[in-house]
């Protein structure tokens, strides 16, 4: 059996960079019946300052995959502070992986499976994947990558 994603992130040895403020007016989590919805977030850093960068300008796709995955352990302390216990969430639902890139660059999807593959490790290969959409745009602030996504609670 899988271990509780909790145990997961301390086998894995991941440390959570502090839960970034808000910086618009939205909620950074809301829980809708049996599912818990994240705001998008950024690739805080354990000091608290951002990674920035564009894929395909002063970013290699390697460079953005590891700013996605420091997307997800933002995420993960979001969920922390602002939810609480990430043992009540059942599995990924869906996966919204915005890419600050050049026109040209067309690998976001292999950006947003340095969050997708995190994710699997922490969740177990089925919980861990979901539905997703991963997309180039210009993003707040100079950041390579911003991702929302939404989760299933255990009942």
């Amino acid at each position: 059996m899988q271990n509780k994603p909790s145990e997961r992130i301390k086998e894995l040895g991941l440390i959570l960079p502090p839960a970034p403020p808000p910086a618009g007016l939205y909620k950074p989590v809301l829980v809708v019946d049996h599912f818990l919805y994240i705001s998008g977030q950024g690739p805080m850093q354990n000091d608290g300052s951002l990674i920035v960068g564009r894929a395909g300008h002063d970013m290699t796709m390697e460079e953005a995959k590891i700013a996605a995955r420091q997307v997800a352990l933002t995420m993960l302390s979001t969920i922390q502070t602002h939810f609480g216990d990430i043992d009540k969430i059942k599995r990924i639902v869906k996966t919204l992986g915005m890419v600050n890139s050049t026109p040209d660059f067309g690998q976001q999807p292999l950006v947003i499976n340095g969050f997708s593959e995190l994710m699997a490790d922490i969740f177990g290969p089925d919980n861990g994947v979901g539905v997703r959409s991963a997309v180039g745009m210009i993003l707040p602030g100079g950041i390579p990558v911003e991702i929302e996504a939404h989760f299933e609670l255990h009942h």
